[in-house]
């Protein structure tokens, strides 16, 4: 009797209809002189108490994703009331990986995430301002985005986490349109090299940065986030690290999503 009062109970959290406030936004990027949408998804309790102010989590899509892709997920409006958060979903544009191309000025996004889109939100919106209460992840190149986004500047986000992420991108020179945003690897290695995740790590400050990886078992991606694994374990630095069967699908990411909004959340309590 009692497992299935659980049961029930359990069901009824699940499905209970939430409150929060979706809202999608313009925002403008001065550094490439345009306007960009976004998504901010707010609790229920933000209309209700003004002097409150919130943790933000920031999530990224991938490649052929744009900013309307993660609130589809209802794992993720859930979270915004369940963890009484709120979660912005930008818009990184068409194959940017999140990067300031030095080949294309309309390709700033590092610039535009970690401090316009940013500062837009901690203006706009009852936010703690802290690095103590921002959180940064996203899937495949949201994944690599938000790792590289917080290794770099881990004086704005205090978390980070990736879903099966393209963390070292050598290996696929020729896919996603990264030479156009870079150039090609053949002739610059030396740019490749220094944006891949494992080469970045020694920005990361002792206990600066909380970190969650995430990747399926028969991802493509799965190898490069072996072995990412093995050298944040070589080099000490603290991680959360998990493998489950799965490949490069939303599946996956609809499951992953809720593990790592709790492991932001724990974050968040913790300071």
């Amino acid at each position: 009797m009692i497992r299935k009062i659980f049961t029930i109970a359990f069901l009824l959290h699940f499905f209970v209809s939430y409150g929060a406030q979706v809202d999608t936004v313009i925002t403008q990027s001065k550094v490439m002189n345009k306007d960009i949408k976004a998504v901010i998804i707010l609790p229920d309790t933000y209309k209700k108490a003004e002097a409150k102010k919130y943790p933000v989590v920031y999530i990224l899509h991938g490649y052929s994703g744009n900013y309307a892709v993660w609130p589809k997920a209802a794992a993720v409006q859930k979270a915004a009331d369940i963890y009484d958060m709120i979660i912005v979903c930008p818009d990184g544009g068409y194959g940017s990986w999140y990067w300031n191309s030095p080949l294309d000025k309309n390709y700033q996004y590092e610039t535009y995430i970690s401090h316009e889109l940013v500062n837009w939100v901690d203006f706009n919106y009852n936010t703690i301002k802290s690095p103590k209460a921002r959180a940064i992840t996203g899937k495949s190149m949201g994944g690599y985005g938000a790792m590289f986004l917080a290794i770099r500047h881990n004086d704005i986000f205090g978390a980070a986490g990736s879903m099966s992420g393209g963390v070292d991108i050598r290996p696929f020179p020729n896919n996603w349109e990264m030479a156009k945003r870079i150039g090609a690897y053949s002739q610059n290695k030396n740019i490749w090299d220094s944006l891949t995740i494992k080469n970045l790590l020694y920005l990361i400050e002792p206990k600066s940065l909380k970190i969650i990886i995430d990747c399926g078992a028969e991802d493509f991606f799965y190898a490069v986030n072996e072995d990412l694994h093995q050298t944040l374990k070589l080099q000490n630095i603290a991680h959360d690290y998990i493998v489950r069967p799965g490949g490069h699908t939303w599946e996956y990411w609809q499951n992953a999503i809720q593990y790592q909004l709790l492991y932001f959340n724990n974050f968040f309590k913790n300071n």
